[in-house]
């Protein structure tokens, strides 16, 4: 089991697939990744700090949560390897959109 709790306003995301985030058409058409190259990725977030403080000590929670896909920006976040597997921490200030 992972035990990673990240500090303050960071996210702790698994990134998702390339499958699961290839891009396509409606006709299903696919958009190779050199027409795309500077966007944004998509990942589940599997952990979360308690939030930003403010120059007054105020704790400001976080607007996403464990279980939310996100979008956020791709120079944005630090990669590391647990267990195997590739996650990436991730500001708050660095996610775009919360997918629904």
């Amino acid at each position: 089991m992972l035990k990673v709790q990240p500090l303050g306003d960071r996210v702790l995301v698994e990134p998702l697939s390339k499958e699961d985030t290839e891009g396509r058409t409606k006709s299903g058409l696919v958009i190779p990744d050199t027409a795309e190259k500077e966007r944004p990725e998509q990942g589940k977030v599997i952990a979360t700090g308690k939030g930003r403080h403010t120059d007054e000590g105020k704790l400001i929670p976080l607007a996403v949560k464990k279980g939310d896909r996100v979008l956020f920006s791709k120079y944005g976040p630090t990669e590391l390897k647990l267990d195997g597997k590739n996650y990436l921490i991730v500001k708050e200030e660095d996610i775009l959109a919360i997918i629904n």
